[in-house]
């Protein structure tokens, strides 16, 4: 296995071809000045404002991104290979795309921020592994107009591929490497299909299933003794338990998500889109990379509907309005719900009501520790549980399912590179130190004349992000204020960004 060069140079050097003594000495190499070389991402030596030396991604070494790899590995049996895609660019029309997003495994693996490329991890018997890298290689017209590509060499001797590829020979490459393994960990082709039921009929990709990777899986299996395994459930394991590193990055984008939208209260807005707008701008200041996802802007009735993104209605000085917004910083996110009110005063029904909620989600928020034995589960039952007593005694009738029409939604998800993140991860699992998890309770009236009339049409959510810890949870979110003596008393002081 050969060390990382990245751990080694103090600059980018050349030629990139280099021998694995080469890479272990280190030092072998010319030097060439940084701003001669391009790459399709920054790197510390082209961007040394954003990263620091040895970092691949913003504040991720490449030694934690080859520790992710290794950890892999061994979970592997011998002989066996783990397959993971990169992303390809969408396209909303034409040669009209839409901004790049790497796939959150392949990223969480690779570090590597272009399309069109896959990895394969490929477990040895010593429990060491062969990390193969295929990306797009360079191509000086292309990269005219699409900008730059790291390239095949760059494959190697920057993200420390020890095999590195044009992409666009792995259907030739691909069979090799499976017939000589006898377990293959993959979520292809599934993950590239779409869910969608009426673009998978038009675009044929059910009948395509027969072709491609799947041909290759299918040849393989036929000539040799192959297992084909999910490989999801042990990302998912790597993934949940985050490292001091991407905990950082989470506060950072936690503490700058929070600044902003305390600095909305401060504002007056008289509509959605203009809200939006304040904070799509916040969220790209201080190196973050802009929203984590589609923002929830939500006046008045437009909060009962939990993912509500049109934005696009007035605001009402007699409403409330409801933010599901965040920022994300080196590509880890954090998930922030406030509400309150348009005009800065609460009025004494829309007091209750969040008084409950601020209550049942501060009691949450305390739960995520280790020490309280709890899993989101038995903390959505917790928080259920005690919006319902809360509910009840403020008039309504919390009879039958009347607590689900309520309170629609789980009360956490998992928080990482993705907003909820190790998709799949059962919610039954008891938290561990170093989770990231969402607490979110939510109280949503419909309009309907089962409900107390003073509270009909109202919406409310409150969320932050929460690493979780021995005896006490470390809040990523806490600038963003929640308490109602605080909100009220922001309205007036407007700050500029």
């Amino acid at each position: 296995m050969s060390l990382m060069l990245r751990l080694l140079r103090p600059a980018v050097r050349a030629p990139w071809r280099v021998t694995r003594a080469q890479r272990w000495r280190g030092y072998a190499t010319v030097e060439v000045p940084a701003s001669k070389l391009s790459f399709g991402q920054p790197l510390h030596e082209t961007h040394p404002h954003l990263l620091k030396p040895g970092e691949i991604t913003p504040n991720i070494t490449a030694l934690e991104y080859y520790n992710r790899r290794q950890k892999l590995a061994e979970q592997l049996p011998p002989n066996s290979i783990a397959i993971i895609a990169g992303s390809d660019l969408k396209y909303a029309s034409g040669a009209v795309f839409y901004k790049f997003h790497q796939d959150p495994d392949f990223l969480y693996l690779t570090g590597f921020k272009e399309p069109d490329a896959l990895a394969i991890i490929e477990k040895q018997e010593d429990d060491d592994h062969i990390f193969h890298l295929y990306v797009r290689p360079k191509d000086v017209k292309a990269e005219i107009w699409e900008g730059a590509r790291s390239g095949v060499e760059a494959a190697e001797d920057v993200f420390n591929a020890d095999v590195a590829g044009d992409i666009n020979n792995l259907p030739r490459i691909l069979a090799g490497i499976i017939t000589r393994s006898k377990n293959i960990y993959t979520d292809l082709p599934s993950s590239r299909i779409s869910k969608n039921i009426l673009s998978r009929f038009l675009s044929g990709s059910e009948p395509a299933r027969i072709g491609g990777i799947q041909k290759v899986f299918r040849d393989a299996r036929d000539e040799n003794e192959i297992s084909m395994k999910p490989l999801r459930p042990l990302l998912n394991e790597l993934r949940v338990i985050k490292s001091d590193a991407e905990i950082q990055n989470m506060r950072r984008a936690g503490q700058h998500s929070g600044r902003a939208i305390t600095d909305a209260m401060r504002q007056s807005f008289t509509t959605e889109k203009d809200l939006d707008s304040f904070l799509d701008y916040w969220f790209k200041q201080d190196d973050c990379d802009g929203p984590a996802y589609v923002p929830v802007v939500a006046g008045g009735i437009n909060a009962n509907t939990i993912h509500y993104v049109s934005n696009d209605m007035q605001l009402n000085p007699n409403d409330l309005v409801l933010v599901d917004a965040g920022a994300q910083y080196g590509s880890y996110v954090t998930d922030i719900t406030r509400t309150w009110p348009v005009s800065g005063k609460f009025t004494p029904a829309q007091r209750d009501l969040y008084t409950l909620l601020l209550n049942v989600q501060r009691s949450c928020v305390a739960l995520c520790r280790v020490s309280a034995q709890l899993s989101l589960d038995k903390l959505h039952n917790i928080a259920a549980n005690q919006l319902r007593d809360g509910l009840k005694d403020l008039g309504f009738d919390i009879s039958n399912d009347a607590i689900h029409k309520l309170f629609p939604h789980h009360v956490g998800h998992y928080l990482g590179l993705d907003v909820h993140d190790s998709p799949g991860l059962t919610r039954t699992r008891y938290l561990e130190k170093n989770m990231v998890v969402t607490v979110e309770p939510g109280i949503y009236v419909p309009d309907d004349e089962r409900w107390p009339k003073w509270a009909r049409g109202i919406g409310m959510r409150i969320e932050d992000s929460v690493c979780v810890d021995e005896e006490s949870p470390f809040v990523l979110t806490t600038e963003a204020v929640k308490e109602i003596v605080d909100i009220e008393a922001l309205k007036g002081t407007e700050t500029n960004i």
